[in-house]
């Protein structure tokens, strides 16, 4: 068997028609919303490369350092012969994981872009010979279907992704991780920590602009996939803590009254002046927040381990 195979769970035109559901929905909903996801085409991907470097924007060194440090724990704790990682993107964030699990029999990187799965998936079974690379092109929060493989399984979630879904999200998809888990298999989670507002604002906002950079991106996409004429220029970018939720939301803030047409849905959205656009809502979480959502789930959670500053978590959950 090839060290390395690729599944195609999304129909060819998956990415299309759920790009314009979201637009549709989102621009004629009060407010206006439009999901984070659509951040990463080509360009939003490398802006958010920049993003993770800024001195401000402290989560994925803070979790990287978490990695580093206990890999061999999570490891050991976990005594998995499947990882499967779901949003993985380049794989970059799991090597340290990879390295220190002996027992590996298989890799699952899950993600909608099947040139990232391709070429990081063809690196890793090269770098390390009698491992199973088995990537799945699909969206994990959609109903998932895993290859079969041998357990014990370990689901790693990371960079703090889970804070971008509301909280009714969050609940169906740790449900939906607690499917695909036999019962002793475990989730690793990231997730950022509340923290105080200045440092949390000037992560989503920060000196050199590449964050309203990478939020305006946003329209771009829009632009070209569905033919809409969005002067992103006409869009302040603005990063707010909403100290009840617990999160920071980006949002995208009309300099001017205008009217945007989106030939594709055959819409025409109107803007008032001030009016903003919801692009992403980021939780931060406590302790106890994170083990009642996990409970609630089916996850018991049994490690929590956090970088030398205390702003960041990774959080080990068995399935009872």
């Amino acid at each position: 068997m090839s060290p390395f195979r690729l599944t195609r769970t999304l129909p060819e035109d998956a990415t299309g028609a759920a790009l314009r559901a979201d637009v549709r929905a989102g621009l004629t909903g009060s407010p206006k919303t439009l999901p984070p996801k659509w951040f990463y085409d080509a360009r939003g991907s490398e802006l958010f490369e920049e993003i993770t470097a800024l001195p401000e924007y402290y989560p994925t060194r803070a979790e990287r350092e978490i990695l580093l440090a206990r890999a061999d724990e999570i490891a050991a704790a976990s005594g998995a012969r499947t990882l499967v990682e779901l949003g993985s993107g380049s794989s970059e964030k799991t090597r340290h994981l990879i390295a220190a699990l002996d027992g590996l029999h298989t890799y699952v990187p899950v993600d909608v872009s099947e040139s990232a799965l391709t070429g990081a998936g063809q690196a890793l079974a090269a770098e390390r010979p009698g491992l199973e690379v088995h990537a799945l092109v699909a969206d994990f929060t959609a109903e998932l279907a895993l290859p079969d493989t041998p357990g014990p399984r370990l689901v790693a979630f990371l960079g703090g992704t889970v804070g971008n879904l509301l909280p009714a999200e969050r609940s169906a998809f740790l449900a939906s991780v607690r499917a695909l888990l036999a019962p002793g298999d475990a989730l690793l989670l990231g997730t950022d920590l509340v923290k105080d507002e200045r440092t949390l604002v000037r992560a989503y906002d920060d000196a050199a602009g590449v964050t309203a950079a990478f939020n305006r991106n946003v329209l771009n996409v829009v632009n070209r996939e569905l033919g809409a004429d969005f002067d992103p220029d006409a869009f302040a970018h603005v990063a707010v803590w909403d100290a009840e939720q617990e999160w920071i939301e980006m949002r995208l803030r009309s300099r001017t009254a205008q009217s945007v047409k989106i030939p594709a849905l055959e819409l025409v959205v109107d803007f008032a002046e001030g009016e903003e656009l919801r692009t992403e809502v980021s939780a931060k979480f406590r302790q106890e927040g994170v083990r009642a959502e996990l409970a609630a789930a089916g996850l018991d959670l049994t490690r929590w381990w956090t970088d030398g500053e205390g702003r960041f978590a990774l959080s080990l959950s068995v399935a009872r």
